[in-house]
Formats: structure tokens, C-alpha cells, sequence
């Protein structure tokens, strides 16, 4: 759906998951309108906001400074946006401020010194209003509320820091000989690892995420992302030991500590499953100890490759490896059963819409036929009083004309039903196409492991 600022206006969008502003509004409680559309009640995603921005605008860029940087009005759980719109819409009037400078400036050096003292003239006003706010959250939201508010928050931004850690600490393993790594979130690339994608991976600073102009945006699907994941998972790995050191970890992994002193074997596999012109990738992995204990949730698994470790030697073969292949073939029908009860669900919905779409085009027509079976009674009553015999054949004119349009509408209710059949055929038609299922299992690597 392409809205105007109609979007905005008391529509509840919360089937919507996905918000583009092409331009952003100088009011920043338009913002939130649009924004307020689809993230409320009833949303059952997270809500991703997309800004489009004009960055040869310079008056663009301040607007947006504004909004983002100093007055943090995208900041989420609770965050700063709640509090700044009150204390922009109660105090200057901000739209018409912008509006100003728009019109007024004309010069960079203009448009610069107009927006700091704007800037300077709200944040004082704004600071006061976010300290008054946070005292009033503080004295009527219980304990346990702000807990969950604050918890959310945070683990919104580990779930998203958790990627954006194993990408980096990918990147530092594969860039080792030609990037070099100035923190935990940001490095420059040095020299060119694959010669032959120069054009799409230039040289120079990548941050992750982007904190400056000069810097490339790295993230999951950029090319040197891509290019480094493919290398990664194409590596022929024999198999090896491997030595988990608990201790040097930093923090507590309560569900790895009954295996500390354990030995065992482990398997990574990458499932690909494509159905319905979809391609999924799972990982699957698959461990067990040499007391035959197998690793049942693979979220343990996960943490003990995020332990500290050493690669000592590699192994002639894996033991129990049968075992781990006969797990793993578990886990891939176990996704393939999920994928294809959520596809029959997907089908499902499909009919659905195709149902309820046929009842109310039949609704529709059988409406306009109850309507034009009035009108020929009416139109035949008022041919039998009519009392001339012209009044009598304009009346007698008038009810064939009706009858036709029934006629027709009659016909147009079949012709939908055969519409409606003709549909559904084709959708079963394009759905069995798509039905069966391309899979894919490829071994990433077998170790032999310890936990000390």
C-alpha cells in the first residue's frame, strides 16, 4: 500500500509490519503517527521503519539530526520519542520553524547556524520536559513494569548485537591478512581479499552499524559480508579436537556446566530447504559426549562454540558419527515437517481469501437481484393502473428492461461462480508446482571436543 500523509490519520495498520517514509515530516509527531499505525495493539511483529533521506539536502540532514541524533526521537522502548512530542507540540512550534529555515536560507553556512539555534532554543525545553517525564514514570509505574520495559529494551539490542558480534568476529577470522580491526564494530580494509569483486567491495573504513559519512554501512548482505560467509562455509574442514575452555569465558553458562570435564563428538550441518520459490538455510547441529549423552537442545551446543577455544590437532575419524548423522537427518525431517505445515497453512489462507471473496461478489449480485425483483413488481403493479394504453406499453417497456438486467445479472452470478471455480483451480495448479520440496545437506565440519 502507497499512502499519503492519509496513512497517518486514525487508519490501524497493524497487519503491516514494514513502515517507508519517502520524506520526513518537519513535525515529529506526524512521524509517530505514521510510525503508530502499525506499530499498536494487536501487532504481532517487529515493526521495521525505513527513512528515506536526502543527503545533498543539507537542510534534510539537520532535520534529521535533529529528530535522531539529539533529540534520539527513533529510540525505542519507552525511549526519548515518547517524551520529546510533548514537549515539541506543548512549546515552539517546530513544523513551522523548519518551514522557516526552508524558505529563509538558501546558503549551507545559513542553513547551519539557523539550525543550531534552533537546537539550542529546544534543548533546554526538551530536557526539562524528558526529566518531569521520567519522574512521572518513576512515581506510577510499578517496579516490576519498569523491569520488563528496560529488560525488553536490552535484549532487543542483544538479539541484535549477537549477529552483528558473530559477523564481525567472522570477519576478523577471514580478514586477518588484509583489513585492520580498530574496535569491536568497525575496521578498515586494507587490501583487496577478493581481487575479482573490486568494484562492489572497495577499500577503506566499514562500521557496523554506520556512525559516520565516510564510512561503508557493513552488514549481513553487503558483498564483502556475502563474499566472506560463502568462503567460510566452502572451506573443506577436516576433522579436528577442539578444547572449550570454560574458565576464560566472560559470564556464567549455567547450561553447559554439568558437561565441564565432558568429551564428546559434534557435527554442523547447513540444511537448505526451497518450497513455494522460497529458500530457507538452517543450521543444524548435532552433539554428543562419549558417555552417550546426547546434547538434546541445540541452543547448548550453541554455547559451547561461543566458548573460548584451542585447536589442537586433527583426528583421524569422529566417533559416533553414525549417531550424529542419524540425528541430524531427525532434525531436517523435523524442519521439513514444520516448513510443510506452514505451507498448508499458506494455503490454507490462500483459499481463504479466495472463499471470501467469492461470497461476497455472490452476496453482491444476489443484493442487486432482491433489488431488481422489487423494481419489477413495483413497475408491473404500476403498468396494470396505469389507464391509457400508452401509460401501459411505456410500463410493459419498463419491466422487460428490468428483466433483462436481471437476465444479465443472473448470468454475471454464474460466470462469477465459474470465475471463482476457475481461480481456485489455478491456485491448487500453482501450488502443487511449488509444492515439492528441494533440499539440501551439506556436513560444514565434525570435531572431537572437551570442556575444562
Amino acid at each position: 500500500m502507497i499512502a499519503t500523509e492519509a496513512g497517518a490519520e486514525g487508519i490501524n495498520l497493524q497487519f503491516c509490519s514494514l513502515v517507508v517514509n519517502y520524506d520526513l515530516p518537519w513535525n515529529p509527531q506526524r512521524i509517530e503517527q505514521r510510525i503508530g499505525r502499525c506499530h499498536r495493539y494487536g501487532q504481532q511483529h517487529d515493526v521495521v521503519v525505513v527513512n528515506f533521506l536526502n543527503r545533498k539536502n543539507a537542510a534534510d540532514l539537520r532535520v534529521f539530526e535533529l529528530l535522531s541524533e539529539k533529540f534520539k526521537l527513533f529510540e525505542g522502548v519507552f525511549g526519548a520519542s515518547d517524551e520529546v512530542l510533548g514537549a515539541i507540540e506543548s512549546g515552539v512550534d517546530f513544523e513551522k520553524r523548519i518551514a522557516g529555515i526552508y524558505q529563509r536560507c538558501r546558503q549551507p553556512e545559513e542553513i547551519q547556524s539557523a539550525f543550531d539555534q534552533l537546537q539550542r532554543e529546544l534543548s533546554l525545553e526538551i530536557n526539562e520536559a524528558m526529566t518531569r517525564t521520567r519522574q512521572q514514570l518513576m512515581e506510577h509505574f510499578d517496579d516490576e513494569v519498569r523491569e520488563k520495559l528496560k529488560v525488553r529494551d536490552q535484549d532487543s539490542k542483544a538479539y541484535l548485537n549477537r549477529y552483528e558480534r558473530l559477523l564481525i568476529q567472522l570477519s576478523q577470522h577471514e580478514l586477518a591478512h588484509h583489513a585492520e580491526f580498530l574496535n569491536d564494530s568497525s575496521f578498515r580494509l586494507k587490501s583487496q581479499p577478493f581481487p575479482n569483486q573490486a568494484s562492489t567491495i572497495p577499500l577503506g573504513l566499514y562500521e557496523l552499524p554506520r556512525r559516520s559519512g565516510d564510512a561503508h554501512l557493513y552488514r549481513l548482505n553487503h558483498p564483502l559480508a556475502e563474499s566472506l560467509l560463502t568462503r567460510a562455509k566452502n572451506r573443506d574442514l577436516p576433522p579436528a579436537e577442539i578444547h572449550f575452555d570454560y574458565g576464560q569465558h566472560d559470564g556464567k553458562v549455567t547450561i553447559l556446566e554439568p558437561f565441564v570435564g565432558e568429551t564428546g563428538s559434534l557435527t554442523a550441518s547447513l540444511f537448505t530447504i526451497e518450497a513455494l520459490d522460497q529458500v530457507e538455510d538452517y543450521l543444524i547441529l548435532s552433539a554428543v559426549t562419549d558417555k552417550g549423552r546426547l546434547l538434546m537442545d541445540e541452543e547448548t551446543t550453541r554455547r559451547m562454540l561461543s566458548l573460548p577455544a584451542t585447536a589442537c590437532f586433527p583426528v583421524a575419524d569422529i566417533p559416533a558419527l553414525d549417531f550424529l548423522e542419524h540425528h541430524t537427518r531427525e532434525r531436517q525431517a523435523s524442519i521439513q515437517r514444520a516448513v510443510s505445515e506452514r505451507n498448508a497453512r499458506f494455503f490454507e489462507d490462500e483459499a481463504n481469501k479466495l472463499d471470501g471473496w467469492a461470497d461476497d461478489l455472490k452476496i453482491g449480485l444476489e443484493r442487486e437481484l432482491k433489488e431488481l425483483d422489487r423494481q419489477i413488481k413495483e413497475a408491473r403493479r404500476a403498468a396494470t393502473a396505469a389507464l391509457s394504453l400508452e401509460e401501459k406499453l411505456a410500463g410493459q417497456k419498463h419491466v422487460k428492461s428490468l428483466e433483462s438486467q436481471r437476465n444479465q445479472k443472473r448470468r454475471s452470478l454464474f460466470d462469477a461462480q465459474d470465475e471463482v471455480d476457475a481461480q481456485r483451480e489455478k491456485l491448487i495448479e500453482k501450488i502443487e508446482g511449488k509444492m515439492h520440496q528441494q533440499t539440501e545437506l551439506l556436513q560444514l565440519f565434525a570435531i572431537r571436543w572437551s570442556i575444562q
